[in-house]
């Protein structure tokens, strides 16, 4: 066996919905989940660059009223374990294949933010059976130059302090208004733990090295839906173009007023949209 589920270790409740948080084995290495909803179809939400599954707890709650929603640490970050491996897209890539066989989720429907919407279309292009319909929201993977929304970011995970957290999340939002002292509280905390920093620059460095996923996306036959925030300033909306033209079957849906994290600053808005997308609003 590739991995093995272990127990529940505990119950959280986010906004008044309870959450199961779990855990399981990928490759011996032990990765947390969150999970709600009691349904038969799968919605898996994969977070972005230094971030954890918390970053989706605003819609998680919306989305788990008709689905079962599972949101996973992406190795190397959040509470999963960190190990010194080359954190490049491929290595992404065959780890979630790898939680979704061992949390038994079949033909999910898949969201993906920033890194973890690269890393989702990459595995859409080579299991084009294994996801029902997918969803990417400000995707990495076409952009080769820093902006200094992320060179703001990469700072405050190299020097995790709230002057520099805050500023960075500030940016990213690009609404100039201030950021939930929780976001730059938790992030600080995550990056403070045993190879945190390491597996971040590692996977900086795979994504620099990475070849532009433009010449996958047209492998993707998958029903897309692409959201971008019309604000970001990390990864600027006019890269939406190489995704649109190259994904056979992409809408496209701008979020006006929304920076990096739209599902973040209008949580309500974004869940309408995807819901309607996959055909449940």
């Amino acid at each position: 066996m590739i991995a093995k589920l272990t127990k529940t270790y505990l119950l959280m409740t986010i906004q008044a919905k309870t959450v199961n948080e779990k855990f399981l084995q990928v490759d011996g290495h032990k990765i947390r989940y969150l999970e709600s909803g009691n349904f038969e179809k799968t919605l898996v939400l994969v977070h972005g660059l230094g971030a954890s599954a918390e970053r989706w707890e605003q819609v998680m709650p919306i989305f788990a009223e008709k689905f079962r929603v599972v949101i996973p640490d992406l190795i190397g970050f959040g509470y999963s374990d960190k190990p010194l491996a080359d954190y490049t897209i491929d290595f992404f890539s065959d780890f979630l294949e790898k939680f979704l066989q061992t949390a038994n989720i079949r033909s999910p429907y898949l969201i993906g933010s920033s890194l973890g919407g690269q890393i989702s279309a990459e595995y859409t292009a080579t299991h084009q059976n294994d996801v029902d319909k997918l969803i990417l929201v400000s995707p990495s993977g076409v952009m080769k130059q820093s902006t200094p929304a992320l060179d703001a970011y990469i700072m405050a995970a190299l020097y995790p302090n709230e002057q520099n957290a805050k500023n960075a999340f500030e940016l990213m939002e690009g609404s100039g208004e201030s950021v939930d002292h929780r976001i730059v509280s938790s992030f600080i905390k995550r990056m403070q733990l045993p190879n945190a920093k390491l597996a971040f620059m590692s996977t900086i460095l795979g994504l620099k090295n990475a070849e532009i996923i433009t010449k996958k996306l047209p492998s993707i036959l998958t029903q897309t839906m692409l959201i971008w925030g019309s604000d970001d300033p990390v990864i600027p909306i006019h890269h939406a173009d190489d995704f649109v033209s190259s994904i056979k079957d992409c809408r496209f849906v701008r979020m006006d007023g929304c920076g990096h994290t739209p599902y973040v600053q209008a949580p309500r808005e974004f869940s309408e949209k995807v819901l309607d997308f996959l055909g449940v609003y």
